[in-house]
């Protein structure tokens, strides 16, 4: 005798309605890939070949161009490069973040829309506007010359760190505060019960709560700071210390450009920040959508 599963959920019926918004979001994600897929066919063409015959022909295929593209560009010292300027000003990012809306969410002040409003204010400004007094800043900040070879702050990982970490702090800031916020009161009561800190509560109660918002800001600052080139020509004189954003100006030549080339340059400097929202994904999707509708 059988009897029917007790945790069998009954399908949705193919109603118009759902029909419609399945189709739509089938066209949008076909729409969204296919400048990517286009990106890895034309990288793996021969140029000669899509000279010959044209983009939209088939064949034509060879590994050559990731081999060209990763010795001219220099990708090894600048994926280097990139990572020491993402990793620390990510980390530098969350951990300033995380404590500034720790405190904004777990005391209750009357500066605290101001304070917030203080670290907010400055994404709402354009980087460009701010280009000459930041220049200006670093260039009069004096550092020891085993600090930065200028002895100042220009033509400097720190000061490339210190710019990004500047301007994303707040995004983040707000971003948690309003997370943290969302956390239930009695956890942080039967902790003072317990007699933990202040520390503790931030350190061993606050974070591990908020891992799925952390690793979705992670996610999201990764790919924004790695991607970065703007701050990096204003503040790096050092061709050698450039991102890795910075190759693909090297596959371009002055009078001819391989766009085959250029493509699997494109798609190199893609591949880490991909990889990272697939290892993250779960993370990411999760600490968008806790707390959405907690007040």
């Amino acid at each position: 005798m059988t009897t029917p599963s007790a945790t069998a959920v009954p399908r949705r019926p193919w109603t118009r309605g759902r029909i419609a918004t399945h189709a739509f979001l089938a066209i949008m994600t076909f729409i969204w890939l296919v400048p990517l897929i286009y990106a890895v066919l034309a990288s793996l063409r021969d140029y000669q070949f899509t000279a010959r015959f044209g983009y939209l022909s088939f064949g034509g295929f060879t590994f050559d161009n990731y081999v060209t593209a990763w010795t001219v560009g220099e990708f090894a010292q600048k994926f280097l490069n990139s990572a020491i300027i993402t990793i620390p000003a990510v980390a530098l990012t969350l951990f300033l973040a995380s404590m500034v809306a720790f405190v904004l969410a777990r005391f209750n002040w009357k500066f605290n829309i101001v304070m917030l409003g203080a670290f907010t204010a400055g994404n709402l400004l354009p980087p460009q506007a701010l280009l000459i007094p930041v220049f200006k800043m670093f260039q009069s900040v004096e550092v020891p010359f085993w600090f930065s070879e200028s002895g100042t702050l220009l033509n400097s990982y720190w000061g490339l760190i210190a710019v990004n970490t500047g301007f994303q702090v707040g995004f983040c800031t707000f971003v948690l505060s309003n997370y943290m916020k969302a956390l239930p009161k009695e956890i942080y009561e039967s902790a003072m019960v317990d007699g933990a800190s202040i520390w503790q509560q931030y350190w061993k109660l606050t974070l591990p709560l908020c891992r799925p918002s952390l690793a979705a800001l992670a996610t999201l600052e990764i790919t924004w700071i790695y991607n970065e080139f703007f701050w990096a020509t204003v503040l790096l004189q050092n061709g050698k210390m450039f991102p890795i954003t910075s190759s693909l100006t090297n596959l371009s030549g002055a009078f001819f450009t391989d766009n085959n080339l250029v493509a699997a340059g494109a798609v190199m400097i893609a591949l880490p920040t991909i990889i990272i929202y697939f290892a993250l994904q779960k993370h990411f999707v999760s600490g968008l959508t806790l707390g959405a509708t907690k007040g």
